[in-house]
């Protein structure tokens, strides 16, 4: 086929694909029901993208490539950018979860910082987040050196402390809340629940968190001690450096960025913490904070869910999400900041 006949006919194909594609938007739009419409949709993508595809011309190959990412950018901008774009306007309305009919200003933004049980969530989800961090690295890292050292049987090792991540988090969570209110009474007889003492139930979700991704993050940390050259090892045990010295000086310095990875993934998993949450405690037991009782330990996960689907009120939930996306994306990219400026440093 002749190039000047090949463009007039893929080319027409391309702009009829686009007529229909428009055609059958403008029907969903227009709020008509017409059972055709979703054939018209797909008959009209395809013959779009067998137009551009098919159709002639020196920059071919970016056109494919443009079309190939399009349906990922497309469902990207669907799932993710829109509805952030969208509740971030929501914000600043009466947003009811099926309409707003008035906008409201910054009024629920004033309101959530007015109410007491956000504030102590976002502290409470503070506490959380920086001791679970802390936590779940040290464990995971002193797993990782037993699973890489001459101990037998560390491949047992290492699928038995990383099988707990393989369980969901709420059916994990419903396991010990029997554990901690059945087993534990049971054998420590007269004691009285964890998950009954605000305090202690913190502690409960910590062990809990602990057990579960410890495991996911020593995987990491043994990928980045399997990167250190051997011959570093070798030069080290002939200069006579212990194991305590070769751990600080070599070892740690060697696989600073992977400490970096693992912060950051710990910390962002701690601060959306949810389904462990909702599992083991529901923001459970309630404390007495001034002349208000809050919930001990609704994170703010939680207490985003709690605003919006118990209490109905999505324009405030939906505000207090948008506060929590600028806190975590403050909060996870000033930790990059400084663990990459301490990879330097070491």
């Amino acid at each position: 086929m002749k190039s000047g006949t090949r463009k007039v006919l893929f080319g027409g194909i391309a702009v009829l694909g686009i007529i229909l594609t428009v055609i059958s938007l403008a029907m969903v739009l227009s709020g008509g029901k017409n059972e055709y419409r979703g054939i018209i949709f797909i008959v009209g993508m395809c013959m779009t993208i067998l137009g551009i595809l098919e159709f002639p011309n020196v920059h071919h190959t970016k056109i494919v490539n443009i079309v190939f990412i399009f349906p990922m950018l497309f469902t990207f901008f669907v799932t993710v950018l829109l509805p952030f774009l969208l509740g971030i306007y929501y914000s600043f309305t009466d947003w009811n979860g099926v309409e707003a009919k008035n906008f409201v200003g910054i009024a629920n933004y004033i309101t959530m910082f007015k109410q007491m049980d956000f504030v102590y969530s976002f502290v409470i989800t503070s506490i959380f987040t920086i001791l679970n961090m802390i936590l779940v690295n040290v464990v995971a890292f002193l797993l990782a050196l037993l699973c890489t050292s001459k101990i037998k049987g560390k491949d047992f090792f290492r699928a038995a402390y990383f099988l707990p991540n393989l369980i969901g988090g709420l059916v994990l969570g419903y396991v010990w809340q029997f554990i901690f209110n059945k087993v534990m009474t049971m054998l420590l007889a007269g004691s009285k629940s964890m998950l009954t003492n605000p305090n202690l139930a913190l502690a409960a979700i910590l062990i809990v968190s602990t057990w579960q991704y410890a495991g996911y993050i020593m995987m990491i940390y043994i990928t980045g001690l399997q990167t250190i050259p051997k011959s570093v090892m070798e030069a080290s045990g002939v200069d006579g450096a212990d194991g305590i010295t070769t751990l600080f000086k070599i070892k740690i310095p060697m696989i600073a960025n992977t400490f970096t990875v693992c912060t950051f993934l710990t910390l962002v998993s701690s601060f959306k913490q949810f389904d462990l949450n909702i599992s083991i405690t529901n923001g459970a037991p309630s404390r007495v904070l001034g002349a208000k009782i809050v919930q001990a330990t609704e994170f703010l996960a939680l207490n985003i869910y709690n605003t919006a689907i118990r209490k109905n009120n999505y324009a405030l939930g939906q505000t207090k999400a948008v506060i929590f996306f600028i806190i975590l994306a403050i909060v996870s990219l000033t930790q990059v900041v400084i663990s990459k400026k301490k990879e330097v440093e070491l």
